[in-house]
């Protein structure tokens, strides 16, 4: 029983033909469908499952959802009475309430995301097939991304009233579903409250992971690149197109990726994310980043937050 990777994410936009614009020629992605509500379905050309990320027209930007594959059916059985014995309600849902999905479960994570797993999603291959394969295909746009890679959650933070979202998703996330924590960002009185956790149920340095603040929300969905030279070309396609850049091209301490953190016209912020980092293992210590070195392992070569990605989401 394991979850595998993040399936997708379904992001509000507020006006769609600007977003699948973003989304098309500044991301690189493809657009897949549209279904009757006008719901957008796209996905990058290293991916084979139909889509990767869902775009809803809204009049408030932020996430709907985030779904994870898990690698059988009979897992959704297991996660769902796991799920309910931890005291959190689910839902099973039967094929085809997410598009082009096999049944899945539905819940709400204690930190207030809402979140699908499901086994099946119609195969369509990636770009360049599974025979003889080229290393990439002819025609790709703006950045070029491979994969939705990961996504961080805003996550309720209050010690003083005793709220951290943090610190309980992070439980929930390693005793439920199985992901391990790999770094993590504590402050307070000898280092009493985990800030931030990434998390991963694979062996990069994170599938998801959560950060503090005053409400729940959406901080950014990352897409993969491949090194340091193509977040180089991803920023000269933001600036082309004229794009809102939040952090120029950096390296993170944490997980030690190349990034790149910029917004969609609807002011959900993306990320470019190059580079492995490291392999990540669950018997791998865990990282531990201290809060008066915190802006060295956000943004490594300045090692100064920028005000706006701790204050700024949707």
């Amino acid at each position: 029983m394991s979850v595998m990777r993040l399936g997708h994410i379904n992001v509000r936009v507020l006006d769609m033909e600007e977003a699948v614009n973003h989304y098309v020629n500044v991301n690189g992605m493809i657009q897949v469908h549209e279904d009757p509500v006008g719901n957008v379905y796209l996905k990058c050309w290293d991916e084979w499952d139909k889509y990767s990320v869902i775009l809803s027209p809204s009049d408030q930007a932020g996430m709907n959802h985030i779904a994870y594959k898990v690698k059988d059916d009979s897992d959704l059985d297991s996660y769902k009475q796991r799920i309910a014995d931890y005291g959190i309600e689910v839902e099973e849902v039967p094929a085809g309430t997410l598009e082009f999905v096999g049944r899945a479960l539905r819940f709400t994570l204690p930190s207030e995301h809402e979140m699908y797993l499901y086994a099946e999603k119609e195969y369509v291959g990636t770009a360049v097939g599974t025979t003889n394969p080229d290393p990439w295909p002819d025609g790709l746009k703006g950045a070029g991304v491979h994969w939705v890679d990961h996504a961080l959650l805003m996550c309720p933070f209050n010690p003083e009233e005793g709220i951290n979202k943090v610190a309980e998703v992070t439980t929930f996330m390693s005793e439920v579903l199985d992901f391990y924590l790999v770094e993590q960002v504590v402050v307070g009185p000898d280092g009493a409250f985990q800030l931030a956790t990434w998390m991963s149920c694979s062996n990069t340095p994170h599938d998801i992971a959560f950060v503090g603040g005053p409400i729940s929300g959406l901080h950014h969905l990352a897409y993969f690149l491949d090194d340091w030279n193509d977040v180089l070309k991803a920023a000269d396609v933001m600036s082309k197109n004229r794009v809102k850049i939040d952090v120029t091209p950096q390296r993170h301490g944490i997980t030690r990726g190349y990034t790149i953190y910029y917004f969609d016209p609807s002011g959900n912020r993306n990320e470019t994310f190059g580079g492995l980092g490291y392999l990540a293992q669950p018997d791998r210590p865990v990282t531990t980043w201290t809060e008066d070195e915190l802006g060295a392992g956000i943004f490594y070569h300045t090692r100064e937050l920028v005000e706006s990605f701790t204050t700024v989401y949707t």
